[in-house]
C-alpha cells in the first residue's frame, strides 16, 4: 500500500509545475491562441501611477462600521475629462466640495498645477485610448462621467483631423464604456451645433441643425449618437447646449466668442481692444458659475429628463453693447473692428450660430436660471481682472504682459 502524506502531495505538484509544459493543443486553439495574443498586445496602454492606485479600502472591518455604511447615502464617483480647461477646473472644484474630493477624479493629457493636484484625484486620461479610459473607470469604480475633452470652434477649422479624432472618437470611447459600465454621461454640445439655416432669434431646442463648422459637426453628431445609445441601450446620456462662456479664471480655449472674455483683459490692461468681430454680432453668452450650476443641476437630476440635450442660456449681447457697458466702468476704452471686406474668418462662424437662445425647456425640467445679466456680468469681470493686474504688479515688479487667464466654450 502506498502511503500518502501531505508533504509528498506537496513535493509532487511542486516538481510538476518546474516541468515544461507540453502542446497537446489543436491548430485551432494555437490560432484561437495567437489572436488572443495579438489582441492582447493591442489593447496595452501606459497611465499614470496615480491612475493604478486608487483609494485603498477600509483596513479593519467590523460589523458596527459595516452597519453604519449601509445606512449612509454613497456619493457617485465621477471622471471629469479635459479638466484643467475652464469648464473642467471648476466643475471639479463644485463636484468635490458636494461629495469629497476623492470622489471626484479629474483628468487631462496636460500636467496639472501643484494646487490642483494636491486638492484630490488626477490622472492622466487620452480619450482615445479606450483601454486607459476602461482602466480608470474600473479602478476607480466610476459611476458618473462628465466629458469636456473636444477642441473648440476656431482651433477645430484649423486642425479638422484632430478635431474629427478628439471630438468624434474620443466621445464615441466614453459612449461606449457608458453603455458597458452602466455609466451617467454628460457631455456638453454647443450653440456651433445649429447652422445659418436654423431660425437665429430664441432658437429652441429642436429645429433645423445643418452646422456648417467641422467643431458644430462633431457636436451634433454626438447629441445624436448620444440619443441612440440611451433609446438602443439604456445609457443615461445628458447635454447641454452652452452658449459662450465668460470667465477670468483659466486661459482661453481656442473658441469664436473669445472675444468677450480678451476685451476685458484689453480694457484694464491697455485701455484699447481690436475686436475680430463686428460691431453688430450678437451672440448668446453665460458667466461661468451660472453654466456651472447649470451643469450640475442637470448633471445630478436624480432620474433621466424627458429630453437628452436642452439650451442653456442666460444672455445676448453684441461686442458694441458689451463695450459700452465696459466704458460706463472705464470711460476711457476705445474698441476697433474688422474691415467688413476683410473679415476674420471667426465672423463667418459666429454667422452661423444663433442670436438666442429659447431654453425654456431646461427652465421647466430641471428648474434652471441664470443668476448674472450684462451688467452684473461685467463689473464682476472688470473686479476680477484688475485684482489680477494688482497681484502681477506686486509679484514681478508691475509686468503686465497681456491676458494670464480667459476662457471660453464655444
Amino acid at each position: 500500500m502506498f502511503r500518502t502524506t501531505t508533504t509528498s502531495v506537496l513535493a509532487s505538484t511542486a516538481r510538476l509545475l518546474r516541468q515544461p509544459l507540453v502542446s497537446t493543443s489543436t491548430p485551432f486553439q494555437a490560432r484561437f491562441r495567437n489572436a488572443a495574443a495579438a489582441t492582447s498586445t493591442s489593447r496595452l496602454f501606459s497611465i499614470s501611477a496615480s491612475a493604478l492606485s486608487p483609494p485603498p479600502p477600509p483596513q479593519h472591518y467590523n460589523s458596527t462600521s459595516a452597519a453604519k455604511s449601509t445606512t449612509q447615502t454613497r456619493h457617485p464617483r465621477v471622471l471629469v475629462t479635459g479638466s484643467l480647461g475652464q469648464l473642467g477646473s471648476g466643475l471639479v472644484k463644485e463636484l468635490r466640495s458636494m461629495y469629497g474630493n476623492e470622489n471626484v477624479v479629474a483628468s487631462d493629457i496636460r500636467k496639472a498645477p501643484e494646487e490642483f493636484m494636491a486638492s484630490g484625484p488626477f490622472v492622466y486620461a487620452d480619450v482615445m485610448n479606450y483601454g486607459m479610459l476602461e482602466r480608470i473607470v474600473v479602478d476607480w469604480r466610476i459611476d458618473w462621467v462628465v466629458h469636456y475633452s473636444a477642441l473648440l470652434s476656431a482651433v477645430a477649422e484649423k486642425n479638422m483631423a484632430l478635431a474629427l479624432s478628439v471630438n468624434i472618437a474620443g466621445f464615441q470611447n466614453m459612449l461606449e464604456l457608458a453603455k458597458v459600465h452602466r455609466l451617467r454621461i454628460y457631455s456638453p454640445s454647443t450653440i456651433g451645433a445649429f447652422g445659418p439655416s436654423t431660425p437665429k432669434d430664441n432658437t429652441p431646442d429642436l429645429t433645423i441643425m445643418r452646422p456648417n463648422t467641422i467643431y458644430g459637426i462633431t457636436k451634433l453628431h454626438n447629441e445624436l449618437m448620444g440619443e441612440y445609445y440611451r433609446e438602443k441601450f439604456g445609457v443615461d446620456f445628458r447635454s447641454a447646449r452652452y452658449p459662450g462662456i465668460l470667465s477670468a479664471d483659466t486661459p482661453p480655449g481656442g473658441g469664436t466668442t473669445d472675444y468677450a472674455v480678451d476685451i476685458f483683459h484689453h480694457a484694464v490692461r491697455h485701455g484699447h481692444y481690436d475686436c475680430f468681430l463686428s460691431k453688430d454680432t450678437r451672440l448668446p453668452m453665460m458667466y461661468l458659475s451660472d453654466c456651472i450650476r447649470g451643469t450640475v443641476e442637470h448633471l445630478t437630476y436624480p432620474t433621466p429628463l424627458p429630453q437628452c440635450v436642452y439650451n442653456l442660456a442666460a444672455v445676448s449681447f453684441t461686442p458694441a453693447e458689451l463695450a459700452k457697458e465696459i466704458q460706463k466702468h472705464l470711460p476711457h476704452f476705445t474698441i476697433s473692428y474688422p474691415d467688413p471686406a476683410h473679415p476674420d474668418f471667426r465672423q463667418a462662424i459666429a454667422d452661423s450660430w444663433p442670436a438666442s437662445l429659447d431654453d425654456s425647456m431646461a427652465r421647466r425640467d430641471f428648474g434652471w436660471k441664470e443668476e448674472y445679466g450684462l451688467e452684473k456680468m461685467v463689473k464682476l469681470m472688470l473686479d476680477k481682472i484688475q485684482a489680477q493686474v494688482e497681484a502681477e504688479k506686486k509679484n514681478i515688479g508691475g509686468s503686465t504682459n497681456g491676458p494670464t487667464s480667459a476662457a471660453i466654450a464655444a
